[in-house]
C-alpha cells in the first residue's frame, strides 16, 4: 500500500506540472476543451484540465511582417509589370484568427494580389510609377476592411519595387540619363557664368585699386611740388626781409639785381631787356616784369 500510494501521488504531480502553461507577454493561448472552444488565456500562469483541455492554437499579439513575392499586374494601358509588397499586420482576436480563415498568411497574400492588380488595373504606367502612396492607402484601406472578420487588423502595406518591362526600363535610364546631363550642364554653365563674374568683379576692383593709388601719388606729388614752393617763397622772402634789416647801400642793391639778373636770364624766357642803368632797382623791377608778360617773342 506504501508503494501505491507513493506512485499515486508521483503521478499526480507529475500530471499538475505537466498541465501547468505560462504564457509569454504578447502572447495568447487559444484553449479547447473536448474540441470545442473554451477560452483565450492572456499572458501569466494558467492550469488546465488534464484529459480535457488543450492549447488549440499559440497567438504571437506582435505587429508581424511579411514580405510578399512579385505579383504580375497590368495597367490601364497594357503593360505587364512585376510589383511586390510589404504587409504590417496584428493579430486583434485570438478566436477569430484562428478558427476565422485557413492559413491566414496565405488568405492575406492573395487577397493583397487581388486587390493590387485591381488597383493597378485602373491606372496608367506613369500615374502608377508616381503614385505609391495612393497605392499603399488604397491597399492598406481595402485590405484591413477584409481582414477584420478574421481578427487581423492590417497597419500598413507597402510597395517594395516596380519592375516595369525590360524596353520600358531601358527608355526610363535613357531619360533619367539624359536628365542628369541636362543638370550637369546647367550646373557647368551656372559655375562658369559665377567664374565669369568673379572674373569681371576682380578686374574692376583691381582697376579702382590702380586708379585710387595714381591718384593718391599725384595728389602726394602735388602736395610735394606746393610744399617746395612755399619753402622757396618763404626763403625768398625771409632773404628780402633779412635785407631790408640790413639797410643795404647801393652797391649792394645792384649787387643783388645782377644775381636776379642772372637767375632770369637762365630761364625760359624769350625776350629780355636790360635797364640802361643797373643802379636803378625800380628799372630792373620793370624790366622783370616786362619778361614776365612777353615770354614767346625773340631775344633782342
Amino acid at each position: 500500500m506504501p508503494v501505491i500510494l507513493s506512485l499515486l501521488v508521483i503521478i499526480l504531480i507529475v500530471l499538475v506540472v505537466s498541465n501547468i502553461r505560462i504564457v509569454p507577454q504578447a502572447y495568447a493561448f487559444v484553449v479547447e476543451r473536448f474540441g470545442v472552444y473554451s477560452g483565450t488565456w492572456e499572458a501569466g500562469l494558467h492550469v488546465k484540465t488534464p484529459f480535457i483541455e488543450r492549447v488549440a492554437k499559440k497567438v504571437s499579439l506582435k505587429e508581424q511582417v511579411v514580405d510578399f513575392k512579385p505579383q504580375p499586374v497590368i495597367t490601364r494601358d497594357n503593360v505587364t509589370m512585376q510589383i511586390d509588397t510589404v504587409v504590417f499586420f496584428q493579430v486583434t482576436d485570438s478566436k477569430l484568427y484562428t478558427y476565422g480563415v485557413e492559413r491566414p498568411l496565405s488568405a492575406i497574400e492573395n487577397l493583397c494580389a487581388t486587390t493590387l492588380r485591381n488597383i493597378i488595373g485602373e491606372m496608367e504606367l506613369d500615374h502608377t510609377l508616381t503614385s505609391r502612396d495612393t497605392i499603399n492607402t488604397k491597399i492598406t484601406t481595402i485590405l484591413d476592411e477584409a481582414t477584420d472578420k478574421w481578427g487581423i487588423k492590417v497597419n500598413r502595406v507597402e510597395v517594395k519595387n516596380i519592375i516595369p518591362p525590360a524596353e520600358i526600363q531601358d527608355a526610363m535610364e535613357k531619360q533619367m540619363k539624359a536628365e542628369r546631363q541636362r543638370r550637369e550642364s546647367i550646373l557647368r554653365a551656372e559655375g562658369e557664368k559665377r567664374s565669369a563674374i568673379l572674373v569681371a568683379e576682380g578686374e574692376k576692383e583691381s582697376a579702382i585699386l590702380r586708379a585710387d593709388a595714381v591718384r593718391e601719388q599725384r595728389i602726394r606729388e602735388a602736395e610735394g611740388e606746393a610744399q617746395a614752393l612755399m619753402t622757396v617763397q618763404k626763403a625768398l622772402a625771409d632773404s628780402i626781409k633779412m635785407l631790408n634789416e640790413a639797410d643795404p647801400t647801393q652797391k649792394v642793391l645792384t649787387l643783388k639785381s645782377l644775381e636776379a639778373l642772372e637767375k632770369v636770364a637762365d630761364g625760359k624766357a624769350t625776350k629780355l631787356i636790360i635797364p640802361s642803368e643797373l643802379q636803378n632797382l625800380g628799372g630792373l623791377v620793370a624790366s622783370v616784369k616786362e619778361i614776365a608778360t612777353e615770354p614767346e617773342k625773340d631775344v633782342k
